[in-house]
Order: C-alpha cells, then sequence, then structure tokens
C-alpha cells in the first residue's frame, strides 16, 4: 500500500514537471508574471555586479592601506591580508556566478 502511494506520487510529481517544462516549448509564450519575474531578477543581476566592483577596490584599499600603516604589527597584517583576499575572492565568486547564469541563460534560450 505505501509503495503504490509512492509511486503514484512519483508518477504525479513527473507529469507536474513534464508539464511545467514543456508548456513554454509547446505554447512558445511565457506568461506575464514570468517575464516579469525574470527581467527584475535580470536588474538585480546587474546591480549586483555593479556595486561589486567598487566594493571590492574599496575592500582592497582599505586592506592595502591597513597593511602599509600597520607599523609591524603583525595582527593589522594578518587582517589586512584576511581582507584583501576575502574581497578578492568573494568579487571573483560573484563574477563566475554572473558567468554561470549567462551561460545557463544562453543554453536554454
Amino acid at each position: 500500500m505505501k509503495n503504490k502511494k509512492l509511486f503514484f506520487t512519483y508518477i504525479l510529481l513527473f507529469i507536474i514537471f513534464f508539464c511545467c517544462i514543456f508548456s513554454t516549448k509547446v505554447f512558445a509564450a511565457d506568461p506575464k508574471l514570468i517575464t516579469t519575474i525574470h527581467s527584475a531578477f535580470e536588474k538585480i543581476e546587474s546591480y549586483i555586479v555593479k556595486i561589486s566592483t567598487p566594493a571590492a577596490a574599496v575592500a582592497v584599499g582599505t586592506g592595502v592601506l591597513m597593511k602599509k600603516f600597520s607599523f609591524g604589527d603583525e595582527e593589522k597584517i594578518r587582517t589586512a591580508n584576511k581582507l584583501m583576499k576575502g574581497s578578492l575572492f568573494s568579487y571573483a565568486f560573484i563574477l563566475c556566478i554572473d558567468l554561470i547564469l549567462s551561460l545557463f541563460q544562453t543554453l536554454l534560450a
């Protein structure tokens, strides 16, 4: 009895998934809500990329100045190195995510 319910649940989920994937391809249109949400996410993505560039530059500049004016204090030098590495890694992560999203967008279009 439990296996039948599980089987029918999987079949129902497969049918719903199949309909959701191929409904836009069959009817050659996206609903207005999906188009609005898609354009909103594109705007948010562009804002994040635009904001992250100066933020990373400020963080790296702050790290360089901390290192420059540490006057030999090892803790400040370590903090400055962590700040610079963290900001560069996070900026690279944001750029990689942007690259991956644009790749998926061209493959699915």
